[in-house]
């Protein structure tokens, strides 16, 4: 009698896809809020719209004409970034620093303590830190979108 029995099975693997970030450069059009630049380049678009010969052309044609003017003022004053930055920094840090400060002492009491009471000013710590980083994360998407 064999001690060997034979296995069939069918196998399904699953190809895991890389989500990488491009690293393509864009127009720091951020710049342009600085009154100084925005002049700059609004007194350059004018004159380049000046220069320009408009009549004859299409209305798609007429559109492309003007986006590629402005876009290419745009790089020419704000310039181009180089890509995805190496060297993240946390810039709501400085906001929250206390509140998640706070969180992680009553952590620890909880942890040492194991009461009621420690546990639910973890809770609260731990709410207000997550209430202190959307704020600070909401406002600076705000700023962002301008």
């Amino acid at each position: 009698m064999p001690k060997h029995k034979l296995l069939v099975m069918d196998m399904w693997f699953k190809a895991r896809k890389s989500w990488r970030m491009k690293l393509e450069p864009r127009v720091r059009v951020w710049k342009l809020n600085e009154e100084k630049t925005y002049e700059e380049y609004a007194c350059m678009v004018r004159d380049k719209v000046e220069e320009a010969t408009w009549k004859g052309l299409g209305v798609n044609v007429h559109w492309q004409q003007m986006k590629g003017l402005m876009m290419e003022t745009a790089q020419d004053i704000c310039g181009m970034t180089k890509g995805l930055c190496r060297h993240k920094e946390t810039w709501w840090w400085n906001v929250v620093a206390e509140a998640v400060r706070e969180k992680k002492i009553k952590y620890g009491k909880w942890k040492k303590e194991n009461t009621k009471e420690a546990g639910k000013e973890y809770k609260k710590s731990r709410q207000n830190a997550k209430r202190f980083i959307s704020s600070a994360k909401e406002k600076k998407q705000k700023e962002c979108a301008i």
